[in-house]
């Protein structure tokens, strides 16, 4: 790990401030994606600024037609808010399906979203449910926010305060995970909603979650596992790697998306 500047913001104008004045500063929420990078020394910023003193950040609302989650709400707090498991089971769910207990304890929606792992379970919900990303500056609709491998439309001093995720009739999300790490190899997250039906994966694409527009069109007319049947990934442009082939991942989207749409109708 490279020497770096440690600051500790009281709030969001002054974390905002911080990031604006240091170049290359980074912001640091749960730390659970940034500072593994720093010490494989794949990340160096100079300068970290740290919100988990700004109040307000972290709660938890219901409306009639939507549940919002501060940016710094944990994923155990996800996991475990009887709200989320009103509005949206399966975002309960997924959470707890986040890393270790350690993991979901320290690791924060607003910093999974930002970081953008490719292999990470919330890009796939906020895609699947259609989420509106709140930030220091705009909201962000989650088809637009979503830039590439670790890469977003945020800017270097702009900050996820909340997400909101409108409630959906039915959704599921069914994870092949890999055993050691638990991050997913595949990941699938349905919702059916009064208007559409989306469909996103996680884990397979080489740049990171993405929809499947010919899932969605096949559970439009009827939301059930065998509108699946016959469906197939390309292989091609999906991720490779020593834990599954591009091939052995095209198949798992589709068990994990007929899994998903089975979960979803109990």
């Amino acid at each position: 790990m490279y020497e770096f500047t440690y600051h500790r913001a009281s709030g969001l104008r002054q974390a905002t401030n911080l990031l604006t004045k240091f170049e290359d500063a980074k912001p640091i929420a749960g730390g659970q994606s940034l500072l593994p990078m720093m010490k494989f020394r794949l990340a160096s910023p100079s300068n970290l600024v740290d919100l988990n003193k700004i109040e307000g950040l972290n709660g938890i609302e219901l409306t009639s037609r939507a549940l919002i989650i501060g940016a710094m709400a944990r994923h155990a707090e996800v996991h475990t808010s009887p709200l989320v498991q009103q509005g949206i089971p399966a975002l309960a769910a997924l959470a707890g399906l986040i890393g270790d207990p350690a993991v979901r304890h320290r690791g924060t929606i607003g910093g999974s979203l930002a970081n953008n792992d490719p292999t990470a379970d919330y890009p796939a919900a906020a895609l699947a449910l259609g989420a509106t990303i709140v930030t220091t500056k705009r909201k962000i609709a989650a088809d637009e926010f979503f830039a590439g491998l670790f890469e977003t439309v945020l800017e270097p001093d702009e900050l996820i305060t909340k997400v909101s995720f409108p409630l959906a009739k039915r959704a599921a999300y069914q994870k092949f995970r890999n055993p050691a790490s638990r991050y997913a190899i595949v990941g699938v997250f349905v919702a059916k909603r009064p208007s559409e039906v989306r469909v996103a994966v996680t884990g397979a694409g080489s740049s990171g979650a993405f929809r499947l527009t010919a899932f969605e069109e096949a559970l439009k007319s009827r939301f059930h596992p065998k509108s699946l049947e016959g469906l197939t990934v390309p292989a091609e442009g999906l991720a490779s790697d020593i834990h599954a082939s591009a091939e052995y991942r095209a198949h798992l989207i589709g068990v994990m998306a007929r899994r998903a749409v089975a979960a979803a109708n109990g």
